[in-house]
């Protein structure tokens, strides 16, 4: 699959999660799937950062069913997702020789999983009665669409 095509769908992914295609990118670079060394991302491979990223991923996870957690639409939680889509689709961008390109299709990625991926959870909440259900769902998409991507990796 094109190294353009992964960094859009790792911004959709993005786009649903915010920190998970980042642990996903860094798992990928730490196990030498990803090749990063000599480049400003060469810190997504370093040997703490995957565990960094999981925590962070993690914590998210559990915060977004909070009540309190504001929409993904906000300013704040759109950009975001639009700053660690560009980095996760730089990232794998860099693997395909372009960072730029992959840059812009993790942050086109980004922006159509945030404003698609709100609109289908509401749809599922609505059809479930209840929110948790789909942002369950909505969570394992999310997770195992990484895995899936970071392991079309070389």
């Amino acid at each position: 699959m094109s190294y353009y095509v992964l960094a859009l769908l790792i911004g959709v992914v993005a786009g649903l999660r915010a920190l998970t295609p980042l642990a996903a990118v860094s798992w990928a670079a730490r196990l030498g799937r990803l090749h990063l060394g000599g480049t400003w991302l060469a810190f997504l491979g370093y040997s703490a950062t995957p565990y960094i990223f999981t925590i962070l991923a993690l914590g998210e996870l559990v915060n977004d069913k909070l009540p309190k957690t504001p929409s993904r639409k906000v300013p704040a939680q759109f950009g975001a997702r639009i700053v660690t889509g560009g980095l996760a689709g730089a990232a794998i961008g860099t693997a395909g020789q372009s960072l730029a390109a992959g840059l812009v299709a993790g942050i086109v990625g980004a922006v159509v999983g945030t404003l698609g991926g709100s609109a289908i959870r509401a749809r599922l909440a609505k059809a479930f009665g209840n929110d948790l259900p789909a942002a369950l769902l909505e969570d394992a998409v999310a997770v195992v669409g990484a895995i899936l991507i970071v392991s079309q990796l070389q």
